[in-house]
């Protein structure tokens, strides 16, 4: 993904932090940063703003999660809603099959960190009663 660009939201209003340096890491991120800026049902978004620690067990080290968005979002019912949403692509979020070579072993490492990465987040989420969801091509490209 070296896509890397900045988006200027049309309602800088509604973004949680600076506005003129939000930066989209991929083209799917700029459709999310589109969605969540022109969508009417989302009160607040932010892009990268906050970080999570979370343990890797790849390294054995602590480390910090930017998440790719946090947002609040108003429900059918009128509910406020927060979500932490990290956007992926769906290989990603699966576990890599048990095969030999040095790039299976980086989609293996890469998995791990992803998991512990969304293990912590959806403890943050769970603590605070928000909810943590991944986006992948299946929900961006309906």
């Amino acid at each position: 993904m070296a896509y890397k660009s900045k988006y200027k939201p049309e309602n800088p209003n509604k973004y949680i932090g600076n506005p003129n340096n939000i930066i989209c890491r991929s083209s799917w991120e700029r459709k999310m940063c589109k969605y969540l800026d022109l969508n009417e049902n989302v009160i607040k978004w932010a892009s990268e703003e906050f970080s999570i620690p979370y343990y890797s067990l790849v390294d054995n080290k602590w480390h910090k999660y930017y998440p790719d968005f946090l947002c609040e979002i108003k429900n059918k019912e009128g509910e406020i809603k927060t979500y932490v949403l990290e956007v992926k692509p769906l290989k990603q979020t699966k576990q890599p099959e048990n095969k030999s070579g040095k790039k299976n072993l980086q989609e293996m490492a890469r998995f791990s960190i992803n998991k512990s990465k969304w293990e912590a987040a959806k403890k943050l989420c769970d603590e605070n009663g928000w909810i943590f969801k991944l986006i992948t091509e299946k929900e961006l490209f309906k």
